[in-house]
């Protein structure tokens, strides 16, 4: 290891680590010269993928190495350690703002403090062009002597210029704290992205906690997409009107109905605080885009989020009641093909109910997971894919999917390159599809994986059990004349001309099938298929 405690780096000494994240690990260190303690973030190794990253490192790095602020932490020094690139920066010697939020609630005084620095920092990057692109709670260092530093301005611009594995497949922000936008990918980002995660750090300091959260990062991304805001005052009665309309403005899903600046929003925070008049009447309150009080939850101030337990939906009269896999997928065929009149608020609910070992067993693995270091990804996703195999076992796909998805999403993609893995992923997908919320899961993996072109027919087929005929023929059709080969691919064409009552093309594409060797699973649901005839 070129980082180890007492090693050196180039002028400084490695002291300790005292963190990783998904894109960086940050030492301690000791500068003798000039007799002071420095932070040094090493980028990800998956950095070096791209063979032009090291060059673009070192020339982002000279961009953000003269950004000058009072609240964003300085940068001293950039260079590359044994083909490793990293950042010297000042080291803080304080806490985070979100080891503070969980010390107790902030008084006025220290919140608009924070706020202000927080503002001011931000509104001088974006006269540079440069958003954050992470502002969260844990990227915000207060030092003892109270002063308030934004963090990690380097490691975003950087990070956001790549075009490795890393920084291509990976959405950069924390889901608790995403906009809408980027949560859906786009790329034409604007300042309206940091306005609205700095909304979310105000929703917390005033609230008490955050507006979307959930076990799985799908959940909370989909949340921000979707899901009405709850309004501040129902989850704390004490937030006055003009705080939370302020609040409901940074939090707008649409950009344009945001402010404009994080000056502006600060300004209007500020007077909501003390009691001046707002002119906020452009702040819209609608069914579509907030909840209402009797909708928001009502946990208390950083509770942690329920565990929630979603029953798996099984379209048009297909039940899944077994407890095993094999049993599971000798059920798959059941009642398959009705009429695609059927709606899917006419779907059948099976509620398929776990034994109390393995309840026990899903219980304590997330309990070792929100008990674990924020940095230890690998540990998580270790855990998420036990989970994901006591619901595959017990036959419920759509929530062994998602917990897959979660271990996936924790790995930054290094699992894709596990065929044992995938194999397991991808059946627990095929049989997830008839469930309502499976396109949802299909198309933000598309968005975050795009190279992973082995889903697309499930996607399709996940459409077609949403009545979605035309959105399925335009991905599957088309994949189908790259990949003429794909077993998979040629069950759920199968599956789509039975679909559209063209028995003769889908008993012509079972025929093709039998040249395959098939894994058991597909095997039993191409003989469903046949079956059916």
């Amino acid at each position: 290891m070129s980082f180890e405690n007492g090693s050196n780096v180039g002028p400084y000494r490695i002291i300790e680590q005292l963190g990783q994240g998904g894109m960086a690990t940050v030492y301690k260190a000791y500068h003798p010269a000039l007799d002071r303690y420095v932070a040094i973030k090493v980028l990800h190794q998956a950095f070096k993928e791209d063979p032009n990253f090291l060059a673009r490192f070192q020339r982002e790095a000279r961009v953000v190495a003269k950004i000058d602020h009072p609240n964003i932490v300085p940068v001293y020094d950039f260079s590359e350690h044994e083909g490793q690139p990293y950042l010297v920066m000042k080291f803080i010697e304080g806490k985070t703002l979100k080891a503070r939020l969980q010390a107790g609630p902030l008084n006025k005084q220290e919140a608009l403090a924070i706020i202000e620095a927080m503002g001011g920092a931000l509104d001088y990057a974006h006269g540079l062009g440069i958003l954050h692109r992470d502002i969260k709670p844990s990227n915000v260092l207060i030092e003892e002597d109270g002063d308030v530093y934004l963090a990690d301005f380097g490691l975003a611009r950087i990070a956001q210029r790549g075009t490795s594995t890393l920084s291509s497949d990976v959405m950069l922000g924390t889901p608790q704290y995403i906009s809408p936008e980027q949560a859906r990918g786009e790329s034409n980002l604007d300042n309206g992205t940091d306005i609205y995660s700095f909304g979310v750090v105000l929703y917390e300091m005033v609230v008490g906690r955050v507006p979307f959260n959930a076990d799985t990062p799908f959940s909370i991304i989909h949340d921000h997409i979707y899901t009405p805001l709850p309004l501040p005052h129902s989850l704390n009665p004490k937030v006055p009107q003009d705080v939370e309309r302020v609040l409901l403005k940074a939090l707008a899903k649409d950009r344009n109905d945001r402010f404009k600046t994080v000056g502006e929003l600060v300004d209007a925070f500020n007077d909501a605080v003390t009691g001046k008049p707002l002119d906020m009447e452009d702040v819209r309150v609608e069914e579509s885009t907030l909840a209402l009080p009797e909708q928001a939850a009502t946990e208390p101030p950083h509770a942690k989020p329920k565990r929630r337990l979603s029953w798996i939906w099984i379209a048009a009269g297909l039940v899944i009641a077994l407890f095993s896999l094999i049993g599971f997928l000798g059920a798959l065929g059941d009642a398959r093909f009705e009429s695609r009149s059927d709606s899917v608020t006419e779907e059948i609910i099976e509620e398929v109910r776990l034994s109390e070992e393995d309840q026990a067993r899903i219980d304590t693995l997330l309990n070792e997971i929100q008990s674990l270091d924020e940095a230890d990804t690998e540990g998580a996703s270790i855990r998420h894919i036990e989970i994901g195999n006591v619901y595959r076992d017990n036959g419920i796909p759509f929530n062994a999917a998602k917990s897959y998805a979660e271990a996936l999403y924790l790995s930054d993609g290094i699992l894709l390159r596990d065929p044992a893995f995938t194999e397991d992923f991808v059946m627990v997908l095929f049989l997830a599809a008839p469930h309502p919320r499976a396109a949802e899961l299909f198309t933000q993996l598309r968005r975050e994986y795009p190279q992973w072109t082995d889903i697309v027919p499930l996607h399709a087929r996940a459409l077609m059990h949403r009545d979605q005929i035309p959105g399925a023929e335009r991905i599957l059709l088309p994949y189908m004349e790259e990949h003429p080969d794909d077993p998979i691919g040629l069950a759920v064409l199968a599956e789509y001309n039975l679909m559209l009552e063209d028995q003769e093309t889908a008993k012509s594409v079972l025929i093709e099938l039998d040249q395959y060797r098939l894994p058991d699973w597909l095997r039993m649901y191409v003989e469903d298929l046949r079956e059916s005839f």
